[in-house]
């Protein structure tokens, strides 16, 4: 991103609204939607500065609602995804609603604007199966080169946790830890949340071997660095999942679409599928709205037997009196965590935080 200091007035408004927004990667995808940051790869559709430039128009004092329209039939024109397309106009609805915020502008340009709609028949890229999910993980366990411990590493915690790349390659080693016998990873959610990433056996094993090897281990160093001890990149992540797909053989159009996502994606299937709950799939992902959650589902009855705020067991008048120790023929009722903690051994700081074990019967013990 070009510094502020030497930045026009027009770069320095888009940065001032960028840091309204909390997520990091909501901020690199809307300063390479508007143009003051470069695309990760070249693209059909304009950025809208640029665009604004190309029609002479000044983007903040110029702009009109037909142009915005222009410039959303364009993206359409170019056979843009309709995600990606809504996420660009969203971008600029946004930018413009803090320029009128801030008195900049007189009224947002992009008021009204219909922002593309994914097509309800369109089906997304295939889920990994849990045996294509065990073969990518062989495959980076037996990868060649000097940082096979490192791919292994973090492929195992990408596929047996669900985690963001983002909460992965932004851990430090300070951060792994353990609570009550359990393995975890403390990561920082996309809304600066920090929570415990439970590490499955498989996980932790690979993270184990990888720093025997480490030789720079102090608290500071970044868990998981490249050759010269900064962090990774999600590209450079990106392009390794899908050199371990094709070693394990994975169908072509599966890896070509392969990546950090489409693996996260796939946890959420593997876990429902093993009989997990939403509720559980919402504190292993992270989703503060359990709607988000509702979005792996694929069979509907879970999202309603699941609700986000169970009810109480018992009524106002018949709840107890602060202080006051219920009657022994209603003790169970008044231990909703017990159970939970019988079957998972989970602490409770930890069910709080969000952190979740995979249900036992979704990988099998040769994974470990």
């Amino acid at each position: 991103m070009t510094a502020a200091a030497d930045a026009d007035p027009v770069t320095l408004l888009v940065l001032g609204w960028l840091a309204t927004k909390r997520s990091a990667n909501t901020r690199a995808a809307y300063a390479r939607d508007l143009g003051i940051a470069p695309a990760r790869r070249a693209s059909r559709a304009p950025e809208w500065l640029a665009w604004c430039q190309e029609q002479g128009v000044h983007p903040v004092t110029g702009v009109t609602g037909w142009y915005v329209t222009r410039y959303a039939m364009q993206l359409e024109a170019t056979g843009l995804s309709s995600a990606s397309a809504a996420r660009k106009l969203a971008a600029i609805s946004s930018w413009y609603d803090w320029l009128t915020l801030r008195g900049h502008i007189s009224a947002s340009p992009a008021v009204g604007l219909a922002r593309p709609r994914p097509d309800p028949g369109a089906r997304p890229a295939p889920d990994l199966t849990r045996e294509q999910a065990l073969a990518l993980v062989h495959a980076a366990d037996t990868a060649p080169g000097s940082q096979r411990a490192r791919t292994a590493a973090v492929t195992g915690v990408l596929v047996f946790t669900g985690a963001r790349v983002g909460e992965v390659i932004g851990a430090d080693i300070a951060d792994l830890g353990t609570d009550r016998g359990h393995r975890v990873l403390w990561v920082t959610r996309p809304d600066g949340r920090r929570e415990g990433l439970m590490l499955p056996g498989a996980a932790a094993s690979r993270i184990d071997a990888y720093l025997a090897e480490r030789a720079d281990l102090a608290d500071g160093s970044v868990l998981f660095a490249s050759r010269t001890g900064g962090r990774l990149f999600a590209a450079d992540v990106g392009r390794s999942v899908r050199r371990l797909a094709e070693r394990a053989g994975l169908p072509a159009g599966l890896i070509s679409r392969l990546g950090p996502r489409l693996i996260r994606r796939s946890f959420a299937a593997l876990y429902l599928e093993a009989g997990g709950s939403l509720r559980g799939l919402q504190g292993a992902l992270g989703h503060v709205d359990p709607r988000t959650t509702r979005r792996y589902d694929r069979t509907g009855p879970r999202a309603v037997t699941h609700p986000a705020r169970p009810q109480r067991e018992h009524s106002s008048a018949a709840a107890p009196r602060p202080g006051s120790r219920p009657h022994c023929r209603a003790r169970g009722s008044h231990r909703p965590t017990a159970p939970w903690r019988r079957r998972t051994g989970v602490s409770p700081r930890l069910r709080s935080s969000g952190a979740t074990p995979m249900p036992a019967a979704s990988w099998p013990r040769s994974a470990a």
